[in-house]
């Protein structure tokens, strides 16, 4: 057994060679053999030093073993391609468990083809006891992707066409299944390319042992992982259920597999976490410290501890909440659209911080939660102040840790000509409706891009961002910037993986019509102006958990514009393909609405005295 000592490892890797009677396999051991093992297997073309620095990050507290398959690296090849069908992968995969770890089940990793046979062995029953957990990166089972598509194929148009995607990605497989050509393309100069290209076209920077210097020769080699088991038998059978825990990690920028191709693992594992990561295909070398994270979180979880935020927001299992383990920020949360959305991110399993002005009525909307079984913290904050914002940040950061899911919904109306708004008017409806949804954006976005595993900010505007109103030149002016602000948030975090949506509700039943500011009337007249928008509002029959529920659902398929109920899309359409109209609406509503409002309110109280 040879010994070298690795950067920053207390205990140098360990090498050894199991010879199964049929090949011999190379194989490499981290850590103390007393910790619980976690058994790396790698895919086509590379051998198990792709690897190596995931390993290095798991050898402190496992066990972690690598081995170059058969036909690859220093391990040996054999003759026949049916020598490369899958019973005989996994029963190499068998062999190293019993030699390496004969007395504790295996935390199994698998990448590609390393994947695949992961998925064979754990349908095995001669396995049974001895993998403790699946990890797979990039490589479903033939099988299971065979039966969706199947089922896709069925779904119509948009079915039809996640077909075609992945057919398209998955054009080498038909081009290694042609004689001679592929060997000879790798032989060729295709190996003494694969560094580069691995560089240019994946962002996996060459450097010792990956690419391996037996790169050509692995490749030539493995074209039979292909021949062997890509075949019109293998892809006919149905999936077979999986007992073990199994987490999935999607490369969302991977070029061989759809991101929508991974969900053919749903249905086959009772017990299944789903990650996202935006990287290409080769993960564990672009991504080695977050997934290695990933792999020593869930093995943890299965070996006993407590899952973590992180596990339970990846939580695919059939009993799973949509938003199971977020946490969900909610300004403005108080009363309105903003109670309405913290109950119902609440009810679907999320964590709330209930932020709002008013003290009070962010408890009692954390009592709401409390009441159906949720968890929520009140938080008193005016997102009109700079400090204030800066500090529930961090408080939000250091108390309960980095959000999942943002929601900047806080927000104040003016009514009335702009001729009559004051730079007072102005200045408090800037500060509230726009700057304090671009502290939002600004300091929780920070945030969410430091963590690095995504997120999404959802930025309540109205209809009036795209609807103009005679009486709203101020509340209209700042939604529309804060639909444009979006817009541009979106297209800067979205290479961090976090989404941004604006939310447009048309009229809503909410305080905010009680709340509102009339310009150039007098107190009493406010007063009945206030009374009158308020019986409107209600009359419309439009409550705030409907808009709730599009919230929720702009986030879970990150949709960047969302007008919610009637007049809300109406105008939207109107504002795309005849904004004349909505000009004359304008006009003509902006005279007659204190009028209006008026006539709800009732008659006016009559002095007796």
């Amino acid at each position: 057994m040879q010994q070298e000592q690795e950067p920053g490892s207390a205990i140098p890797p360990r090498h050894r060679t199991i010879d199964t009677g049929e090949v011999r396999l190379a194989v490499t051991e981290r850590g103390a053999a007393g910790n619980p093992p976690v058994l790396l297997v790698h895919g086509y073309p590379d051998t198990s030093s792709v690897w190596d620095e995931v390993a290095r990050e798991l050898a402190p507290r496992f066990h972690v073993i690598t081995y170059d398959v058969r036909g690859a690296g220093e391990s040996t090849a054999p003759r026949a391609t049916g020598a490369y069908r899958l019973p005989r992968l996994v029963a190499d995969l068998e062999a190293v468990i019993d030699e390496v770890s004969p007395g504790r089940s295996v935390h199994l990793v698998g990448h590609d083809w390393g994947a695949i046979q992961g998925w064979e062995a754990v349908t095995r029953t001669r396995l049974a006891g001895r993998i403790a957990s699946l990890t797979s990166v990039g490589g479903p089972s033939p099988g299971q992707v065979a039966a969706w598509l199947r089922r896709r194929a069925m779904r119509g148009p948009r079915g039809l066409g996640d077909v075609a995607n992945q057919l398209a990605r998955s054009w080498y497989i038909g081009f290694f299944k042609i004689p001679v050509l592929p060997e000879l393309t790798w032989r060729a100069g295709l190996g003494r390319m694969w560094g580069p290209l691995l560089q240019a076209r994946g962002g996996v920077r060459p450097r010792p042992g990956h690419p391996a210097a037996t790169i050509t020769r692995d490749a030539v080699q493995g074209i039979a992982l292909y021949r062997a088991n890509m075949t019109g038998r293998h892809m006919r059978g149905r999936p077979l259920p999986v007992d073990v825990p199994v987490q999935v990690v999607v490369a969302t920028r991977d070029p061989f597999i759809a991101p929508r191709t991974q969900l053919a693992v749903l249905g086959c594992a009772p017990r299944l976490w789903r990650r996202e990561i935006r990287a290409g295909h080769w993960v564990q070398r672009t991504h080695p410290r977050r997934l290695a994270h990933w792999v020593a979180e869930f093995a943890a979880h299965v070996e006993g501890e407590p899952a973590t935020r992180a596990l339970r927001r990846a939580d695919s299992s059939p009993a799973a909440k949509p938003f199971g383990g977020y946490l969900v920020v909610v300004t403005g949360a108080g009363s309105g659209i903003g109670r309405a959305i913290a109950v119902a991110f609440a009810g679907a399993g999320a964590e709330i911080v209930a932020a709002d002005l008013d003290l009070a009525s962010a408890r009692q909307t954390c009592e709401d939660v409390g009441g159906r079984g949720g968890t929520a913290h009140p938080y008193q904050v005016d997102v009109a102040m700079a400090g204030e914002m800066d500090r529930f940040a961090a408080w939000v950061r250091d108390t309960c840790g980095v959000p999942d899911v943002v929601v900047n919904n806080a927000g104040i109306a003016v009514v009335g000509p702009s001729l009559a708004h004051t730079e007072d008017d102005w200045r408090r409806i800037v500060d509230v409706n726009l700057l304090g949804v671009v502290r939002g954006c600004r300091l929780f976005g920070a945030q969410m891009t430091e963590r690095g595993e995504g997120g999404h900010i959802v930025n309540i505007a109205s209809a009036a961002a795209y609807a103009p109103s005679a009486m709203l030149p101020a509340y209209s002016a700042t939604k529309a910037a804060v639909r444009m602000l979006s817009e541009c948030v979106r297209a800067e975090l979205a290479g961090a993986g976090i989404g941004v949506s604006t939310i447009c509700p048309g009229f809503t039943d909410t305080p905010i019509a009680r709340t509102a500011h009339y310009t150039g009337v007098d107190k009493a007249r406010e007063e009945r102006l206030r009374s009158g928008a308020a019986r409107a509002m209600a009359l419309r029959h439009y409550p705030p958990e409907k808009v709730a529920l599009a919230v929720m659902r702009a986030v879970r398929t990150d949709r960047p514009l969302v007008p919610v109920n009637a007049e809300a899309r109406l105008g939207y359409a109107l504002s795309r393909f005849a904004p004349p109209v909505l000009r004359a609406a304008a006009r003509r509503n902006g005279r007659r609405m204190f009028a209006r409002l008026e006539r709800f309110a009732g008659p006016a109280p009559t002095d007796i005295s």
